[in-house]
């Protein structure tokens, strides 16, 4: 999860507030993926439903020798309640212990004999399962992919080592001031919703899921029009539909089915709200404040994208540059305000958060650096240069494809681009909808979503110099 902030693209600074990679265990790795919305040009995205309304959906690459194939299930911890909260993670954990036909041990021997790699991940609105091997292994992944998510034990015993495993981890994900930041974020702009609740759940739901909640919601969410099965790399579609049609007809449908990208409930209500948690025995101030964004089917997504990179990412250890890219890099440079900054545009389902992330030691000019980052975002909604949209357009374009390199980062993109929005772009609608977006477009999107609105704001650290709630608030209108 560690990269360069410089080098994160608005899909990666996504990404890591909507992710939770667990441990690593011998035969089998877990690993983080982009969920970029794009394809490599030249190559289409096929796709079939079988009668169960499970979709199959392929990017096939003929003289590709690898493939991945993985099922995207439109359920994480926005689909628990408040007393299940964690339960979609630790069902991930226990995917792995072993099924009704394979002990723990049988199952990492198959995927380290075939030399392949099985891969999971749980987010805020999804889980997903991935396997990549030599493509003439394919079949075994998708039969090892299917056993697992049907015929888990749940064995009581599982069960109990792994809320210590859990723990550890919950323990491991604190420490990481960032995280701590984005979920404390996600909790006060969505309080009380479910969008608002941590990956993992609280300690005491960890101790108390039981193996009754795990069935539950596997009986509830695991259903067939909620699964998404690609596949990237040498599998041709017709393949994949052959082996979901094996391996995947039982699977049942909701009793109220839907299609993928349709709407799951009501929209989550964006509150205006602080939470701030002052600690000075940490030398830093950690600071996010954001608006609330786009979902990954506004219209306005990538017009997002690219006010989000006009505003930048900067960070003092990387770089000594005079000029670096934005204003607000270039600003923050010379008067030394901070340690970093990274701008971000996350995306869900049916909304989004949009804003910026920073972190100083220089906790007696805080102030300072709120205002003058705010102040960049107060002139997006009155003046942009075309240059600086010609900038973050073509930055934004490099990373969207850039950001598909391999055949697992193409699967994971065409699984999440179809639960959420039923569709997979291609890559001239992508260039297209880039291309064509102006300095209007961005003034326009600044001055209906970011301009004099309520913000969510996480802080946390040496954190007495932030001022208090309406003076940063009053900033998102500041004339200059």
């Amino acid at each position: 999860m560690a990269a360069a902030r410089l080098a994160r693209s608005a899909l990666t600074s996504s990404l890591r507030r909507n992710v939770i990679v667990p441990r690593k265990f011998p035969g089998i790795t877990r690993s983080l993926a982009s969920p970029a919305p794009v394809l490599i040009p030249g190559v289409t995205t096929q796709s079939t439903t079988l009668s169960n309304g499970l979709t199959i959906a392929t990017e096939h690459s003929p003289y590709a020798q690898t493939a991945t194939v993985g099922v995207f299930i439109d359920a994480g911890s926005r689909a628990e309640t408040d007393k299940t909260n964690g339960t979609a993670h630790f069902l991930e954990h226990l995917a792995f212990k072993g099924t009704k036909s394979r002990t723990q041990g049988q199952l990492e021997l198959e995927i380290e004999d075939m030399g392949g790699h099985l891969n999971a991940y749980t987010s805020r609105e999804n889980t997903v399962y991935y396997a990549k091997s030599l493509k003439n292994d394919v079949g075994r992944s998708v039969e090892i992919l299917a056993d697992i998510l049907q015929n888990s034990k749940l064995d009581e015993s599982a069960i109990e080592r792994e809320r210590d495993v859990i723990l550890r981890e919950q323990e491991e994900v604190d420490k990481q001031l960032e995280e701590v930041v984005f979920d404390h974020l996600h909790a006060t702009a969505f309080q009380g919703q479910p969008l608002g609740r941590t990956i993992l759940g609280p300690k005491e739901n960890i101790l108390t899921i039981s193996k009754g909640d795990l069935i539950d919601y596997i009986s509830t969410n695991y259903k067939a029009d909620r699964m998404v099965l690609t596949g990237a790399g040498g599998i041709p579609h017709e393949t994949l539909v052959a082996l979901a049609e094996k391996h995947f007809s039982g699977v049942k449908p909701s009793e109220n089915p839907v299609t993928p990208g349709s709407a799951r409930g009501p929209k989550p209500e964006f509150i205006g709200s602080e939470v701030r948690l002052r600690d000075d025995t940490i030398p830093t101030a950690h600071i996010a404040i954001a608006v609330e964004g786009v979902s990954w089917k506004d219209p306005h997504y990538f017009t997002a994208l690219v006010a989000q990179a006009i505003i930048g990412n900067w960070d003092r250890a990387m770089s000594n540059a005079p000029y670096l890219g934005s204003k607000l890099s270039s600003f923050v440079h010379k008067h030394q305000l901070a340690n970093s900054f990274m701008s971000f545009s996350t995306s869900y389902s049916d909304t989004g958060l949009w804003g910026i992330y920073l972190v100083t030691d220089k906790v007696t000019r805080i102030d300072d650096l709120v205002h003058f980052a705010l102040r960049e975002w107060s002139r997006l909604a009155l003046t942009v240069t075309e240059s600086e949209v010609e900038r973050a357009k073509a930055q934004l374009k490099g990373s969207l494809l850039l950001s598909l390199d391999g055949t697992t980062a193409i699967a994971e993109d065409i699984g999440r681009q179809i639960i959420t929005t039923g569709r997979r772009m291609n890559p001239a609608e992508v260039e297209r909808v880039v291309g064509q977006i102006t300095e209007q477009d961005v003034i326009d999107f600044a001055q209906r979503k970011i301009w004099d609105q309520d913000i969510a704001i996480s802080a946390l650290g040496s954190i007495e110099g932030l001022l208090d709630y309406q003076r940063v608030r009053n900033d998102t209108s500041r004339n200059f």
